[in-house]
């Protein structure tokens, strides 16, 4: 065995965090003028058309504006050295979520250098964060994935299954009810400790979080000009906060995500709907809880996408 090494990652280690997700691209590609895929080299491609590849992580530039966004508290961000070089990085959250969840620690799953596939480096991470989920007083460290891979790796960790999110569209309609909407642009994650996600969990709600409501990446304009909106909903009483993304190729449909204190009702799922027929979407798609989708009700149509969480007592 390797011996590996676990550290906090720096800003100085964006580089070598950048290669490891770029190495997982195996063509670098760009629509022409007629709409047609055409295969380019990756120092042809705009910062802009490199992030379509993967998110972030696949330039240095926007590398380097996650990498300091979690730094500054929004999150673990983690690397794994092997005779001095990473390879392997991963982050983690730290959230308090209502049942099954608790007071957590969430890891993503780890990027891996693809010479080093059975080195043990998830499981030197993940013991790394348990002992961080303790000194945290974290009742429970968590990690999700929609990986088959994967997942098998935390079982082999001790990691049981505690949840599944399915994802559904649903179309937008007008419907009957009360409820009032404002813009909330305060990104303070203090806002949902505690919150239920009924919508759009991906990995945990401080994750989610910490990945869409704060205006981390306006300084794209190509993000900047899709349409995004963060809201205060009331609805029949029940205060939700909602992020509304339009779909990148479907510009009538749109992702949502829910953070509420309480689970998911048929009155606010009604005025999500209404307000997003107003606004012209026509389908919306949202990841949810198993405990959730008959709430969503008999329209709903699942995609086939599921992603686990499994979790462990620390």
């Amino acid at each position: 065995m390797a011996d590996i090494h676990v550290r906090q990652a720096r800003l100085d280690d964006t580089q070598a965090i950048s290669a490891l997700y770029r190495s997982r691209i195996g063509a670098w590609q760009r629509l022409d003028e007629r709409g047609q895929v055409q295969d380019v080299a990756y120092e042809s491609l705009t910062i802009y058309e490199r992030w379509l590849h993967g998110g972030p992580w696949m330039s240095i530039e926007t590398g380097a504006i996650q990498l300091s966004h979690l730094l500054r508290g929004a999150g673990i961000p983690l690397v794994a050295e092997i005779d001095g070089y990473v390879v392997a990085y991963t982050e983690a959250y730290q959230g308090a979520e209502p049942s099954p969840f608790g007071v957590h620690l969430n890891m993503i799953d780890p990027v891996i250098h693809p010479h080093y596939p059975n080195a043990g480096l998830e499981a030197s991470l993940i013991q790394y964060l348990l002992e961080q989920a303790k000194t945290l007083k974290c009742k429970q460290f968590l990690v999700s994935s929609a990986l088959p891979d994967f997942r098998t790796v935390y079982q082999h960790s001790g990691l049981k299954p505690l949840a599944t999110v399915r994802r559904f569209t649903l179309s937008a309609k007008t419907g009957q009810g009360f409820y009032r909407t404002v813009d909330h642009p305060n990104a303070d994650a203090a806002q949902i400790n505690g919150w239920h996600m009924p919508i759009g969990r991906l990995g945990s709600a401080r994750q989610q979080w910490e990945t869409l409501w704060p205006r981390t990446w306006d300084s794209l304009p190509e993000i900047r000009q899709r349409r995004t909106h963060r809201l205060l909903f009331n609805a029949a009483g029940q205060e939700a906060l909602i992020y509304c993304q339009q779909q990148l190729y479907a510009p009538r449909s749109a992702d949502i995500s829910c953070w509420s204190p309480k689970p998911l009702t048929t009155q606010l799922l009604t005025a999500i709907r209404d307000w997003a027929h107003r606004e012209g979407y026509r389908t919306l798609v949202m990841p949810v809880l198993e405990d959730t989708v008959k709430t969503l009700g008999s329209e709903a149509e699942p995609d086939g996408y599921f992603q686990e969480t499994f979790g462990i007592n620390v």
